[in-house]
C-alpha cells in the first residue's frame, strides 16, 4: 500500500508539472503564467516612469533622443531618416509587440501555429482569398522604390532590436497566455500589414447576394429596388462641379450584360459597415483666418488600439499623427505646413468570375476561345499540436478560385460572401506602393506636393482630406480604380468572356477632387463620390446619405468656427434618418389599440429631440423600432438561408416609407392577409416595446440608449477581463458620431494650421500594448466623453514642454 500512494503521488506530481507548464487547449501553462520570474508579474507597470535612460544598439548611425509625453507618446528626433524610422520601429515594438505579431499572423493565416485547429478555416480563408500573393506583390512595389526600401528595412530592423533585447521573463503578456514566443519581424510583415487593411476596409463584394437577386426576381425589380444612384444623396464632391479633363472611352458594354438586364427571367438592407468622416474649412469659415481639418476613421475598436501616435523629426521632416503597427511613417496627421485625413471610399474593386476548367482535374480554364493553365499555389498551414495541412489554391489570370467545391466551402460568416467555383479579382493582389503616398505626405509643404503624393496610392481607396498653410483646401476620393463599364461588378461575371475583364484603369489625374470650393469646405463621410455626372463607374451603392448631410449643413451654417466647435461636430449624434420618417411613423401608429407601457413609450419617442445621446430613450425606440419594421417589410422576401440574398438600402427603405406606401414589397408573403404599411408600422412598433419590456423590464435607466448600446473596446484577441470596461456614451452608425458597440470613431484629430500648427487628438485606449500598464488605457474615458488631447507637437529636442515626462537616448 505504502508503494502504491508514493506511485501515486509521484504520478499526481508529474502530471501536476506538466499541466502546470504545458498549455491545455485554451488555458495557459500556468506555472509558467504564475511564475514570480517569467509570469504575469514580470508585465506589471507602473504609472510614473524613469525620467532618463540611455540604450545602447546596435545598427543606428548616430545618436537618436526619444522625448516621451504625459500620454507616452514618443517624439523621436534623429539626424537621419534611417534612424528615424529605425526608432520608430523600435519603440512600436517595444509598446505593441504582441498585437503586431497577432496581427500579421492573422492577414497571412496563421493563427492555427498559435491557438490550434480552430482557427484551421480562417487561416485557409485567409491564405485563399490571396493575403500573402498580394504582400508578396506590394512588397515588390515597395523595393523597387529606393527611399521606401530604406524606410522599411530601417523600420524592421529597429523591430528586430527590440526583439533580440527579450527573454522569456520579459515577453509581452499575451505571448505568455497564449504560450509562444515573438519571432523575427520581416519586410513582407509590414506589406501584410498593409493588406489587412485593405481587406477590412475593400475586402468585401455584393456580387453573390445581387446575382442571387437578379436570378430570383429579375432585372427590373433590381433596378427599382437597388438603384446605382440613391433617391437622397450629398456627394462628396458637389453637384454640379465641372470635371477639368477629358476622359477616355469606357469599355463597351459586352452583349452578355445587356441580355442579362433585358430579359424577363422565369425561374438584408446592407448593414452599415465601416464609416469615417473627414473634413476642411477654408480661412474665410474660421476664426483664426485659417484652416481647421478634422478626421475620424470609424473602424472596429480593440485593445490595444488599432493606431500608435508618433512625432518624427529629423533635419528634413518633422511630422506627428498616427502610425499603423507595424508600418512606418504617419497615416493620418500633420507637419508644420499642411494637414491630412482620410476617409473609406468604397468603391468597386473586388470581382467574381465564374470559371469554366476543362475537366475535374482543373489544369485548365476556357478563356478568350482557347483553354489556359492555371497556376496552383501551394499553402502550408502549420497547427499547433497537430497535423500540419498543405492546401492548394488554384490561380487563373483573374486571381485565386477561392473555393472549387461546396465541401472545402466553410459554413462560417466570413466565406459567406464568396460564391463557389469562382475566381477572385482583387486589387489588392497587384503590385503597389501605398506606402509612399504617406512617406510624401508626411514630407508635403502645399497642395502639389499633395496632389503628387497620392498619385502613388492603390488600395484601399480612400477620400484623402488636405489642409495647408497656404489656405488651400481639398478633397479627393483617391485610389486605384478600374475602368470598367458601368455596372460592371455590380453581378458575378462570366469569366471566359474577355470582355467581362477589367480593361485597365481611370487616370489617376482623373479622380474625382475639389479645391478650394465656394462654399468654403470639403467633406466626406463615406456616401458617393460625385454626382451622376462624373464620367466613369467607381461603385453603384455607398454609405448612406445621413452623415455627411448632416456635416454639410452644420457646415454650412457655421461661421468663426473653431477647434471646439470641430470638435463637438464630431461628437454630434443627431439622426437625419429620425428627422426623415419618425413623423410618419408617429402618424401611423394607432395609438387607442397600445396597452399602457406602449402609450408610455410612444409619448417618449414622439418627444424625442432626434439626437442619439447615452441617455435618451427616444433613441433607443426608434432604434430598434426602424430595424423591425425593416425587416417586417424585407424579411420576406429577401431573408432566409437559400438562396443569399440582402436587403434593399436604408435609401430605398426610407423612399417606401414616404412616398411608396402601397409597394407590394410591404405585404407579407407568408401570412393570407394582405399587410398594409400602417399594420406593419404598428406591429413593429408594439413588438419593440414588449421586446424592450421583457429584456429590460418596465421603461426606465436600463432603456437609456448608452446602455442599450453597450459600447465596448474588447482586446483584440478578445482575452478576457483584458477589454475597457462598458462606456456609457451615445452616437450611432447613422450619426456623425458613428458608434455601435464595438466599432466607432477609432482617432478623433482637429487640426488647426497657421504659423503655429495647434493640433488635438485621441483614441479609445492608450499607447501601450501591456494591459498591466497605466497606459493600455488612460485615453478611453477622455474619448468616450468627446474630448481631445492637445498634442504636444515639439520644434526640436531641445524644446521646453511641461507635459515632456520622461527621455530615452539610443546610442548606437
Amino acid at each position: 500500500m505504502k508503494i502504491f500512494r508514493v506511485l501515486f503521488t509521484f504520478i499526481l506530481s508529474a502530471a501536476a508539472f506538466y499541466a502546470l507548464n504545458n498549455k491545455q487547449g485554451v488555458i495557459p501553462p500556468l506555472g509558467k503564467f504564475l511564475s514570480p520570474y517569467q509570469g504575469y508579474l514580470q508585465n506589471a507597470e507602473r504609472k510614473k516612469v524613469t525620467a532618463e535612460a540611455t540604450l545602447q544598439i546596435d545598427g543606428l548611425t548616430s545618436e537618436v533622443t526619444i522625448l516621451y509625453d504625459n500620454n507616452m507618446v514618443p517624439h523621436i528626433f534623429a539626424q537621419n531618416d534611417h534612424d528615424a524610422y529605425y526608432a520608430q520601429g523600435y519603440v512600436t515594438a517595444k509598446d505593441r509587440l504582441w498585437q503586431m505579431d497577432f496581427q500579421t499572423r492573422f492577414a497571412s493565416g496563421r493563427i492555427s501555429e498559435v491557438i490550434g485547429g480552430r482557427a484551421i478555416e480562417l487561416d485557409r480563408y485567409k491564405r485563399r482569398i490571396g493575403m500573402g500573393y498580394g504582400a508578396e506583390h506590394s512588397l515588390k512595389g515597395m523595393m523597387k522604390d529606393p527611399k521606401i526600401k530604406a524606410e522599411v528595412e530601417a523600420y524592421t530592423e529597429g523591430i528586430n532590436a527590440y526583439i533580440k533585447s527579450l527573454n522569456r521573463n520579459t515577453y509581452p503578456l499575451e505571448f505568455k497566455i497564449l504560450d509562444y514566443k515573438p519571432e523575427p519581424w520581416t519586410n513582407l510583415k509590414c506589406a501584410l500589414l498593409l493588406k489587412q487593411m485593405t481587406a477590412t476596409l475593400a475586402g468585401s463584394s455584393e456580387d453573390f447576394y445581387m446575382t442571387n437577386i437578379l436570378r430570383k426576381y429579375g432585372p427590373q425589380v433590381v433596378k427599382d429596388l437597388f438603384r446605382d444612384y440613391p433617391f437622397r444623396e450629398d456627394p462628396i464632391i458637389p453637384v454640379g462641379t465641372q470635371w477639368a479633363f477629358n476622359p477616355i472611352k469606357a469599355p463597351e458594354v459586352p452583349q452578355s450584360f445587356i441580355a442579362q438586364m433585358t430579359d424577363t427571367l422565369t425561374a438584408q438592407e446592407k448593414i452599415e459597415g465601416i464609416g469615417s468622416n473627414n473634413w476642411a474649412v477654408s480661412g474665410k469659415k474660421t476664426a483664426t483666418g485659417m484652416p481647421i481639418l478634422a478626421n475620424d476613421p470609424h473602424l472596429d475598436l480593440t485593445l490595444p488600439s488599432i493606431w500608435y501616435q508618433v512625432q518624427l523629426v529629423t533635419p528634413q521632416l518633422n511630422v506627428y499623427g498616427v502610425s499603423l503597427p507595424g508600418a512606418p511613417g504617419v497615416i493620418v496627421g500633420f507637419n508644420r505646413d499642411v494637414s491630412w485625413g482620410v476617409t473609406n471610399v468604397d468603391a468597386d474593386v473586388l470581382d467574381f468570375y465564374q470559371i469554366k476548367f476543362k475537366d475535374n482535374k482543373k489544369n485548365e480554364y476556357w478563356w478568350n476561345n482557347r483553354w489556359n493553365p492555371v497556376k496552383k499555389r501551394i499553402e502550408t498551414i502549420a497547427v499547433r499540436d497537430g497535423k500540419t495541412i498543405t492546401d492548394t489554391v488554384i490561380y487563373t489570370h483573374h486571381g485565386p478560385v477561392v473555393y472549387v467545391e461546396n465541401a472545402q466551402k466553410p459554413g462560417a460568416s466570413f466565406a459567406e460572401q464568396v460564391p463557389v467555383g469562382h475566381a477572385m479579382r482583387w486589387v489588392a493582389h497587384d503590385e503597389s506602393d501605398e506606402l509612399a503616398t504617406f512617406y510624401t505626405l508626411n514630407r508635403a509643404k502645399n497642395y502639389a506636393d499633395y496632389r503628387e503624393a497620392l498619385t502613388h496610392y492603390s488600395a484601399p481607396a480612400q477620400n484623402f482630406v488636405f489642409a495647408s498653410n497656404q489656405n488651400d483646401i481639398a478633397i479627393t476620393p483617391n485610389g486605384k480604380f478600374p475602368l470598367k463599364w458601368k455596372e460592371q461588378g455590380k453581378f458575378v461575371m462570366d469569366g471566359t468572356d474577355p470582355a467581362n475583364d477589367w480593361q485597365g484603369w481611370i487616370p489617376a489625374n482623373q479622380n474625382p477632387t475639389i479645391k478650394n470650393p465656394e462654399r468654403g469646405f470639403v467633406s466626406s463621410a463615406n456616401q458617393s463620390s460625385t454626382d451622376t455626372s462624373y464620367p466613369y463607374y467607381l461603385n453603384w451603392e455607398f454609405a448612406p446619405y445621413e452623415r455627411a448631410a448632416r456635416i454639410n449643413r452644420r457646415l454650412s451654417e457655421m461661421t468663426k468656427i473653431t477647434v471646439d466647435s470641430m470638435r463637438l461636430l464630431q461628437y454630434d449624434n443627431y439622426s437625419v434618418n429620425a428627422e426623415n420618417i419618425l413623423p410618419t411613423l408617429i402618424s401611423l401608429v394607432d395609438q387607442h389599440k397600445l396597452d399602457t407601457e406602449q402609450k408610455k413609450a410612444f409619448d417618449v419617442v414622439s418627444q424625442w429631440n432626434k439626437f442619439y445621446n447615452a441617455t435618451e430613450i427616444g433613441a433607443t425606440i426608434f432604434d430598434l423600432w426602424y430595424l423591425n419594421l425593416r425587416d417586417a417589410i424585407w424579411a420576406d422576401d429577401f431573408g432566409g438561408q437559400e438562396p443569399l440574398m440582402r436587403y434593399p438600402s436604408r435609401d430605398r427603405t426610407v423612399e417606401i416609407i414616404l412616398h411608396e406606401q402601397n409597394s407590394k414589397w410591404i405585404d407579407n408573403v407568408n401570412t393570407s392577409k394582405k399587410e398594409t404599411l400602417t399594420d406593419l408600422v404598428n406591429q413593429s412598433f408594439k413588438s419593440t416595446i414588449d421586446s424592450l419590456t421583457h429584456q429590460n423590464g418596465a421603461q426606465g435607466k436600463k432603456w437609456e440608449w448608452g446602455y442599450i448600446k453597450n459600447t465596448t473596446v474588447p482586446h483584440l484577441a478578445k482575452i478576457n477581463g483584458f477589454g475597457s470596461k462598458h462606456l456609457f456614451n451615445g452616437g450611432s452608425k447613422g450619426s456623425i458620431d458613428a458608434m455601435n458597440q464595438h466599432n466607432g470613431p477609432s482617432w478623433r484629430m482637429v487640426v488647426q494650421l497657421g504659423q503655429k500648427v495647434k493640433a488635438y487628438g485621441v483614441y479609445p485606449g492608450g499607447q501601450s500594448g501591456n494591459p498591466g500598464s497605466y497606459y493600455y488605457d488612460n485615453m478611453i474615458n477622455t474619448w468616450s466623453e468627446g474630448k481631445l488631447n492637445e498634442l504636444v507637437f515639439l520644434q526640436n529636442a531641445g524644446e521646453a514642454d511641461s507635459r515632456i515626462i520622461s527621455k530615452l537616448k539610443l546610442k548606437k
